[in-house]
């Protein structure tokens, strides 16, 4: 292939990801058409489907590379700092709500976290052989506090809630 194709591709994905994410602000993924996201791009039906297979393959590539991305961010996550750790973390999550509240809505099954956690320090600290329950209950309560953030539009500051999570951790 030559690199005007695979500029084009990659500008074909690019429109294509724009525009399925902003019909995700307003539509839930089952309500989104092929059809709707070419009039949004201009682009043919027949483009679409050389880059996916249907919606819900490109609900997962989009899913992966929001993945990605959040990984790269927090590659350097310190974890024995949790208050400018998640200070960094609710300071990331408002300044890029479309990017959560996307993810969000294609992690329609509980396997997929946003939050970071240090398994290790855990067993370190906690030590006990009901691990995977308490960071299950953590991981699961700071995404639904994220959540809830992102619902209300992040009304309280990223230091509100970085004292938020770290009165509700306190001591452990």
């Amino acid at each position: 292939m030559n690199t005007k194709n695979n500029k084009r591709r990659r500008e074909s994905q690019e429109k294509t990801e724009r525009a399925f994410v902003e019909l995700l602000q307003s539509r839930e993924i089952k309500e989104i058409t092929v059809s709707d996201i070419c009039k949004i791009t201009g682009l043919n039906r027949s483009t679409f489907y050389a880059n996916y297979i249907d919606i819900y393959d490109l609900a997962e590539r989009v899913k992966e590379r929001l993945e990605k991305d959040f990984s790269e961010e927090f590659a350097d996550y310190d974890y024995y700092n949790e208050r400018t750790g998640a200070l960094k973390m609710f300071k990331h999550i408002k300044e890029n709500q479309i990017f959560y509240k996307t993810y969000f809505k294609l992690c329609y099954d509980s396997a997929h976290q946003v939050s970071v956690y240090d398994v290790k320090r855990a067993e370190l600290e906690l030590g006990n052989k009901n691990i995977k329950y308490h960071i299950e209950f953590f991981r699961n309560g700071l995404n639904a506090i994220i959540k809830m953030w992102l619902a209300s539009g992040c009304e309280e500051s990223p230091e509100e809630m970085a004292e938020i999570l770290s009165q509700e951790y306190k001591g452990r």
